[in-house]
């Protein structure tokens, strides 16, 4: 089996070379310990599709695994929750792309439905989160605990048009999809961010199967 791995310690090359940004900017920043690349949103717009997008073979199924940590930022607008998380199978035009994301600052909220709402799948463009808890409630989202700017390892098992996300370690998903939105397609990784956040990402390892 293949395996590409990236490793975001290795220096300020490599990495960052291999990333494109989209709406965001994109430096290699020392963060609780480790070497790591900081995500931040280019401009104050609300911008669904932002992306530093990983060029090099396209990914269809296998494992992505990373390291990320996710806060408002310092400008964060009031309903931000630290959006981070990771899109995959994402087209080259930047247009469509199917994605696992955190919202830390739910994981230990005293409210139990922000609460049940701290990991999301969402499809772009046609899938938001609006609409997706809209017509499907709870089947696209779950509860895990997290900490708003603390590392947290993720780990994406990807197969034809399922999709698991697991969080800490766990040996157990957090969420399953069943069903993703764009079918059983390819295309690249890419680190993502929401509306307000500041994310750092570190130990990116992508396994094609």
């Amino acid at each position: 089996m293949l395996l590409f791995l990236l490793m975001l310690a290795q220096g300020p090359t490599g990495i960052m070379d291999a990333l494109k940004p989209h709406q965001v900017t994109i430096e290699q920043v020392e963060y609780k310990g480790r070497k790591a690349v900081r995500v931040t949103p280019k401009s104050s717009s609300d911008f669904v599709d932002m992306l530093a997008v990983l060029t090099g073979p396209a990914f269809h199924n296998g494992t992505i695994e990373v390291d990320i940590a996710g806060k408002p930022g310092a400008v964060a607008f009031e309903g931000a929750r630290g959006f981070v998380g990771v899109a995959f199978r994402t087209a080259s035009d930047l247009k469509k792309f199917e994605c696992f994301y955190l919202r830390p600052t739910n994981g230990r909220a005293d409210d139990q439905v922000r609460r049940n709402h701290s990991s999301q799948y969402i499809s772009y463009p046609e899938f938001s989160w609006e609409r997706l808890r809209k017509e499907f409630p709870e089947k696209y989202e779950a509860y895990v605990d997290l900490v708003p700017g603390e590392w947290t390892r993720v780990r994406i098992v990807v197969d034809g048009t399922t999709a698991k996300l697991f969080v800490h370690g766990s040996t157990q998903p957090t969420l399953i999809v069943n069903d993703l939105k764009l079918g059983d397609s390819q295309g690249a990784v890419a680190l993502w961010i929401g509306p307000g956040t500041e994310a750092h990402f570190s130990n990116l390892k992508i396994t094609p199967r």
